[in-house]
């Protein structure tokens, strides 16, 4: 049988539960999800060729390949790019500003740094985030940024979140899609801290200094912030906690960003999806993988990426919930990596797209809770890649394992020469 027609029959499967399996594609090809730039280098960046990771960053693994500078990068992202369906965006940190080789510091960086970036974004078609980048910094080396007690050196980051704002909405009018500019902090203690309370208070002062200083257009620009339950160095207390986010958050009328590796092993964010957006018009999510705990593993098609992808269609949020992968592993090759999370998180959403909500909704609506749990259980062994292969045809790419022999032949004609 050829694809027309494993498609077609397909096609008639989904239909018989009320479900147009070309609206689903066409809806899962308009939803943006913005692609981690940081995998492609472990977060190295070209601040500074001789900078060390630091504020809890870790990559591990030592896989030969790795990008060196700005245009190996965006190759890498182009090539990985090609194997992935839908609309893209690149997510960039401001380690990776284009300097030409001269110092500049972060309080300093301006959208001429990265000029070039949007350059190639518009030649690509992608849209750009923003990322302020508060670690691997001589003045976060103490674990304290924007909540640090040091006045001089909370307002140099403050400076620096301030910048960013700038930067961000500079992308998001040059390339006419809104760009994210997510804010996370690594400030913590490592040990029990005697008093919480005057560092989050100097966390509080630092945000509304940032998101007073100038008003953005939220057209192009669309800042967020970002909790974390602990980190590397700050196991015993994270500053810049969850309560703590949804009130900044709330107060600035702004996106919060929910981690999928930032809480404790036993939460989920695909539920904390509908209770956040009872009170805010938005949230930003960072999709990873978290193994014990925040390992930021490769996204695959697990039970929690596909409800993350559930709860924004069944919900109807797919103009209010920003979707970003961050994840980071050395261990494997790179451009798989991309290729690997991307294609789970468009699979993840084409599969919540092929759900019948309608149907779901009035057997629950209607107490029928048998209905309910074996339809649930019947779509999950429904010719799915059928019409995950068209998708895919649809939009230029490889279906099935055929990306595979391409990152094969990419690691062996320009990887392995690195």
């Amino acid at each position: 049988m050829n694809n027309n027609k494993i498609y077609e029959a397909a096609k008639e499967v989904y239909a018989a539960l009320g479900v147009d399996t070309d609206i689903a594609i066409e809806k899962t090809a308009a939803t943006p999800v913005s692609i981690q730039c940081w995998q492609g280098d472990d977060v190295g960046g070209f601040e500074n060729p001789d900078g060390i990771l630091t504020g809890g960053i870790q990559t591990t693994g030592n896989y030969p390949g790795k990008a060196r500078t700005i245009d190996e990068l965006k190759s890498d992202f182009d090539f990985a790019a090609s194997l992935i369906p839908g609309i893209k965006k690149c997510s960039i940190h401001a380690i990776y500003l284009d300097n030409q080789g001269k110092k500049v510091d972060r309080n300093e960086i301006a959208p001429e740094h990265f000029e070039t970036w949007v350059s190639w974004a518009k030649e690509k078609g992608y849209g750009l985030d923003f990322n302020p980048t508060y670690f691997s910094h001589h003045l976060s080396a103490y674990g304290f940024t924007l909540s640090h007690q040091d006045e001089g050196i909370r307002k140099f980051w403050v400076e620096h979140g301030i910048a960013s704002r700038k930067i961000s909405e500079y992308f998001g009018r040059e390339l006419g899609m809104p760009s994210c500019n997510n804010f996370w902090v690594p400030d913590g203690f490592k040990d029990m801290p005697v008093c919480k309370a005057e560092y989050r208070a100097a966390l509080a002062k630092s945000y509304d200094e940032i998101f007073s200083a100038f008003k953005t257009d939220k057209a192009y620009n669309l800042d967020s912030v970002e909790s974390k339950v602990f980190g590397i160095g700050a196991e015993s207390c994270t500053i810049g906690s969850n309560e703590f986010y949804i009130g900044c958050a709330i107060k600035n009328d702004i996106l919060v960003t929910l981690d999928t590796g930032h809480f404790h092993p036993t939460e989920v964010v695909s539920d904390k999806i509908s209770s956040t957006l009872q009170y805010m018009n938005g949230i930003l999510l960072h999709v990873s993988r978290p193994v014990r705990w925040d390992s930021d593993h490769v996204v695959i098609l697990d039970d929690e990426t596909r409800a993350i992808a559930s709860e924004i269609v069944r919900g109807g949020y797919q103009e209010r919930v920003h979707i970003g992968l961050d994840y980071f592993d050395a261990s494997i090759n790179r451009i798989a990596c991309w290729a690997i999370g991307s294609r789970n998180m468009q699979k993840a959403l084409l599969l919540a797209n092929l759900e019948p909500v309608e149907m779901l909704k009035k057997f629950e609506l209607e107490g029928d809770y048998t209905s309910r749990l074996a339809y649930l259980e019947e779509l999950k062994t429904l010719p799915f890649y059928a019409v995950w292969d068209r998708y895919c045809e649809m939009q230029g790419v490889p279906t099935g394992d055929k990306w595979i022999g391409d990152v094969k032949k990419y690691e062996a004609d320009v990887l392995s020469k690195r």
